[in-house]
């Protein structure tokens, strides 16, 4: 899946390194500075700069003018008001404590979480557009820079930019590939070392961000395919909009907390109109998450971020990426897979499941356990499961090895110890096909039971693979079992909000990488497939930037809705128990959600009103939005339990013995009809009561409002984990659906 993980310890090693050399008056005491990010809010509406403000904040809490300004790394000053600085952790603890600040929190490390996509939901290429205002919208996409020269990427028809386009492009190393297309691109970088395989400018080196941005608004290109595999046009959502790339993620290393900042600073003052980050990680709260504060700000000047769920799955709690003002995007797969077919030597046949490019060069080759193919000189690791340095070279030579499951298969170790393949027992699930560097298939346990008994019984086991096709996935769609499920941070927002296809995705590639960024693969095509809720993400953010090109006047919230409210409500054939905590409000139709009929609306002050529900003090929020005073007691009285007029109703009960009792009031604006008459529509288990009041709504024109009340009681769960229902508004036209969801809270997070 590409996943770039578990390099903080990396990072911070670097960091003592360089602190340690620097030999300043602190001495040895250096070794303990860190990249801290000190978040103060919205810009300040000040004559002074807001880098003598930084500068000035950290010769208080240190003392010293040459060491304050030397800790100062970075000022953003764009878009909001905050800076990464290298501290001492009494010094971060002394700025937490200032009244301008609003939070202080190391900059961490966070993970990076893809041509039939688009026809499998419904969004053909023959859909109702307005290019005209498509053209003029621009997706800042955060992620590991982009490939410029990949066909997905021409610029033909598509005009200049938009005069409202106050960005770049930063031509430097590799990336030298700005047009009408790629408007914009930068790169942050506040690690002073970067690694050997990467580069200090926007070219993508990792693939990540190339497809990413591809698969949210690439344009049409026909002939894509992967060797043959996945074959037809490769498009985005909305071909004719304008891709600005923000490379905050870097190859072998993740993406850091204050380039994240940096990237979200500079995109929302260059003027886009989305952001698409397919990456997160846990955060403690909303104001030490660079993402959750990035999207806030730009909430505020009407830019909507779609991010991803994360890969953590398939266990609960799992989901990242929380804030209300986010929409969290989860995993599902298409109708397609792609298996690979094995045949033993005696003739039998079996389906395993990978993207293997490689027709045999035999009719048949000779198999071994991992086990029988010991290095007996190696003194770690477990031959079994063909771990790195435990196979012979001698006995694996011109063979297919077969490996036991549950080590980390290093299949580049199997091919320079010139093995012919590799069958593999999978222990999750087979919904995932992944490219190798010699011909492998993964197995069910079944087929694995199979072929351990077949070679038990063989004098000379064979057998041999053949290269990988498309069949069709008759249970689609269903969750992905990586993709994070629910419940998320806060009790009353229902986590994922949607879900798009993320698994076997074709979209565009550097050409600076292989297909699996494996040293020896020569393998380098202008497109790949990945799979990933970083593949769902741009799915959703295409389908947004589709409602903007038919609404430019929508707000980030009424998009939001639209796409929550039309989704395709499914039952996971494969996993009945995953329910909305796996897939929200269902999959994303970004046809249908042109036209909703309804839409829960919210502003800036909505959303206030929710902080202000969560603990957060009128002097915070003084700062958050630049010097405005306000009392949360002066706010309209909040909608319900949650304080939100949000799309979907989630109540949390503490244990199985407490009944349900809540109570939401939403308000919806009519979008659809003038004249119009929407009645409501229930769905509820047993043992759970939701009632509406009003239950039929009329409208006389556009844009009208009407509240209603949702009111649920329910019986104790016992031994149920959750329970959900939907609200349906029908003018027999539209129907609007909100999920409900009741859960107790005593299991779920204890899997993370």
């Amino acid at each position: 899946m590409n996943i770039l993980e578990n390099c903080g310890v990396l990072f911070i090693s670097v960091l003592l390194i360089l602190s340690l050399g620097i030999g300043s008056v602190h001495g040895s005491n250096d070794s303990e500075k860190k990249l801290y990010i000190v978040y103060m809010g919205d810009v300040p509406k000040i004559g002074t700069s807001t880098m003598e403000i930084h500068r000035e904040l950290l010769y208080k809490v240190i003392g010293e003018e040459e060491i304050a300004r030397d800790a100062l790394v970075h000022s953003y000053q764009k878009s909001f008001n905050a800076f990464a600085a290298r501290l001492r952790p009494e010094e971060a603890t002394k700025l937490s404590g200032m009244n301008d600040v609003v939070s202080v929190f190391p900059s961490s490390y966070r993970k990076l979480h893809t041509t039939r996509s688009w026809d499998y939901i419904g969004f053909h290429q023959s859909v109702k557009r307005n290019l005209q205002v498509e053209r003029d919208i621009v997706i800042g996409m955060m992620d590991t820079g982009i490939w410029a020269h990949a066909p997905s990427f021409h610029d033909k028809g598509i005009g200049p930019p938009p005069a409202k386009w106050k960005g770049k492009c930063v031509n430097e190393g590799n990336f030298t590939g700005c047009n009408n297309k790629i408007i914009g691109a930068k790169y942050f970088r506040m690690n002073p070392m970067p690694p050997p395989s990467d580069e200090k400018s926007p070219a993508d080196i990792e693939g990540h961000g190339t497809h990413t941005a591809s698969t949210a608004a690439g344009a049409t290109a026909h002939g894509a395919s992967f060797y043959g595999l996945a074959k037809g046009t490769a498009r985005g959502a909305v071909p004719s909009a304008r891709i600005a790339m923000y490379k905050v993620c870097w190859s072998g290393e993740g993406c850091y907390d204050a380039d994240i900042l940096a990237g979200f600073d500079e995109a929302i003052a260059d003027g886009v109109d989305l952001i698409s980050c397919s990456l997160g990680g846990f955060a403690p709260n909303y104001f030490e998450d660079p993402i959750a504060i990035g999207a806030f700000h730009a909430m505020r000047k009407g830019i909507i971020t779609s991010t991803s769920a994360g890969n953590d799955g398939p266990f609960s709690a799992s989901v990242v990426n929380t804030a209300p003002w986010l929409i969290t995007v989860g995993a599902t797969t298409m109708d397609r897979q792609f298996k690979t077919k094995i045949r033993l030597g005696n003739g039998m046949k079996l389906l395993g499941t990978s993207i293997n490019t490689f027709s045999p060069k035999k009719q048949i080759y000779p198999l071994i356990r991992g086990a029988d193919a010991a290095n007996r000189s190696a003194v770690d690791g477990n031959p079994s499961m063909c771990e790195y340095g435990t196979l012979d070279k001698n006995k694996v030579k011109g063979k297919i090895v077969y490996c036991e499951p549950g080590g980390v298969l290093q299949d580049e170790s199997i091919r320079d110890s010139g093995g012919a393949g590799a069958i593999i027992p999978y222990s999750f699930n087979d919904e995932v096909a992944s490219t190798f560097v010699l011909p492998l298939a993964v197995v069910s346990p079944q087929e694995a039971q199979i072929i351990s008994s077949y070679i038990n019984s063989s004098r000379n086991p064979e057998a041999v693979i053949y290269k990988s096709r498309t069949i069709p996935n008759k249970n689609a769609p269903f969750v992905a079992s990586f993709s994070s499920r629910g419940p998320s941070s806060d009790p009353f927002i229902l986590k994922p909000d949607i879900t798009a296809p993320g698994v076997d995705i074709l979209a565009a590639y550097t050409e600076l990488a292989s297909v699996t960024g494996t040293e020896g693969d020569n393998r380098i095509l202008s497109y790949n497939i990945l799979t990933g809720t970083s593949m769902a993400c741009p799915h959703v953010t295409g389908a947004a930037a589709y409602v903007k090109s038919i609404h430019p006047h929508w707000s980030p919230a009424a998009i939001k809705s639209a796409l929550i409210t039309t989704a395709n409500h499914f039952k996971d054939k494969t996993n009945t128990s995953v329910g909305e905590f796996g897939y929200g409000a269902g999959q994303v139709d970004p046809a249908r959600a042109a036209d909703p009929g309804l839409v829960y609306d919210m502003n800036e002050l909505s959303y206030i009103g929710f902080l202000c529900k969560e603990g957060v003090n009128s002097s915070l929020l003084k700062k958050m939005t630049g010097g405005e005073h306000i009392e949360c007691s002066d706010l309209p009285r909040p909608l319900g339990h949650d304080g939100l007029n949000y799309p979907s109703m989630q109540v949390q009960v503490p244990d199985e013995k407490h009944r349900a009792a809540a109570i939401f009031r939403r308000r919806v604006t009519n979008v659809g009809t003038p004249k119009s008459v929407y009645k409501a529509i229930i769905k509820s288990p047993k043992g759970l009561s939701i009632t509406v009041t009003p239950d039929t709504l009329r409208f006389n024109k556009l844009g009208q409002q009407i509240s209603f009340k949702v009111v649920i009681k329910g019986e104790p769960l016992g031994k149920e984990e959750m329970k959900s229902g939907s609200l349906i508004w029908s003018d027999s036209r539209h129907k609007v659906r909100s999920p409900i969801v009741l859960y107790r809270s005593h299991n779920f997070g204890a899997q993370k």
